[in-house]
C-alpha cells in the first residue's frame, strides 16, 4: 500500500473532499434514522416493532377467561324516564314584520280659484217661512247683464233684468216647501258669465199651540170645538170663523180634525182630534154631541 504524501497539494485536496463526503454521509444517515425537529417522533413510531399475536391453540378457540364470565350480570330494565319540563317560550324572541316603505305622494299645489266675472252681493229677503206662497227675490251686485239667469239650488228661475246692479226673480212655493238653506247664484246659458254663491234661509213657520180634545154639536150644525192651550192648559170653545191666539182662524170642524189658517202667512194647519190628554180630568173629556137644543117635543 502506497503512503499518502501530505506535502502534495493534490493529495491535500483529495483528503479534504473525502472528509466532506464522510460528514455528509453521517448527516444523511442521522436524518434517515432520527430526523430533524418534529419528525423524529414519526420516524420512531414507524420503526417501533409491532406486537406479536398471542399463540392460539390448534382448535381455533381462544382460551376461556374465567374473570370475564364472572363479571356478566343481568340488565335491570325497570327504571323510569325522568320527567323533563318542556322548554318555555322565550318572550324576548318575537316576529318583527319588515318595515314598509311608504312612498310620499306629492301634494299638488292648489291653483287659485278664479274670481267670478259677476259679483253677487246680496239677496232680499234673506229668510222666508216654509210652505208659504211664491215670493219675489231681489238680487243686488255688479256687472249684471240681461243674459244672466237666477238659479236657486241649480233650478233656473224666470229672471227680470232691472239694471247692471239689480235683478229680480220669482221663487215658486215648491222650492220652499221644506225648511233649510237655499243656494243662489247667477249664470248665463252658455256658462261664460257666472257669479259667486249666496244663500237665503227657509225657516219653519209658527204652528198653533193648541190641542183639539172635544166637540159640541147642535141641530143647526153650529159645531163648537173644545181646544186646550198646551202651555197654560186652559180650555177654549171655538167655532168656525173664530180667531185663536189672534192669528189662527178656524175654518173647519169635524170629528177627526180641526183646520186653522194662519192669517199672516196664509198657511193651513190641521190639528187631529186627540183624547190622549189628562184622562183623569173630566173637563178635558170630549163632550157628547147634543141632538137638540131642549127636551121639549
Amino acid at each position: 500500500m502506497q503512503a499518502i504524501n501530505l506535502t502534495s497539494p493534490n493529495e491535500r485536496k483529495k483528503l479534504i473532499v473525502a472528509g466532506v463526503l464522510f460528514i455528509l454521509a453521517i448527516v444523511l444517515l442521522w436524518w434517515a434514522l432520527f430526523g430533524f425537529g418534529g419528525s423524529s417522533n414519526k420516524v420512531a413510531q414507524s420503526v417501533r416493532p409491532r406486537p406479536s399475536p398471542s399463540p392460539t391453540p390448534r382448535g381455533g378457540q381462544p382460551p376461556p377467561r374465567e374473570d370475564a364470565i364472572d363479571q356478566l350480570q343481568p340488565i335491570n330494565s325497570d327504571y323510569s324516564v325522568p320527567l323533563v319540563p318542556e322548554a318555555k317560550r322565550n318572550i324576548f324572541v318575537y316576529y318583527e314584520p319588515p318595515l314598509r316603505v311608504v312612498k310620499e305622494v306629492p301634494v299638488p299645489t292648489p291653483t287659485p280659484t278664479p274670481t267670478p266675472p259677476v259679483l253677487l252681493a246680496n239677496v232680499q229677503p234673506s229668510s222666508v217661512f216654509a210652505r208659504t206662497a211664491d215670493f219675489m227675490l231681489e238680487i243686488s251686485g255688479d256687472k249684471f247683464t240681461s243674459q244672466l239667469k237666477v238659479l236657486v239650488d241649480n233650478n233656473p228661475l224666470p229672471t227680470r233684468y232691472v239694471g247692471p246692479q239689480q235683478l229680480t226673480a220669482t221663487v215658486p212655493a215648491a222650492l220652499i216647501a221644506n225648511p233649510g238653506t237655499r243656494q243662489v247664484m247667477l249664470r248665463s246659458p252658455d256658462g261664460s258669465l257666472y257669479s259667486n254663491v249666496a244663500s237665503f234661509n227657509v225657516a219653519n213657520p209658527p204652528v198653533p199651540n193648541y190641542s183639539y180634545i172635544g166637540l159640541l154639536g147642535t141641530r143647526r150644525h153650529l159645531d163648537t170645538a173644545i181646544v186646550q192651550e198646551k202651555s197654560s192648559k186652559d180650555l177654549l170653545n171655538a167655532q168656525r170663523g173664530d180667531l185663536l191666539g189672534g192669528r189662527f182662524r178656524v175654518t173647519s170642524i169635524s170629528e177627526k180634525e180641526l183646520v186653522l189658517i194662519d192669517t199672516n202667512l196664509k198657511i193651513k194647519h190641521t190639528i187631529a182630534f186627540s183624547s190622549q190628554t189628562d184622562r183623569n180630568n173630566p173637563l178635558q173629556r170630549p163632550a157628547p154631541r147634543v141632538e137638540s137644543e131642549d127636551d121639549e117635543p
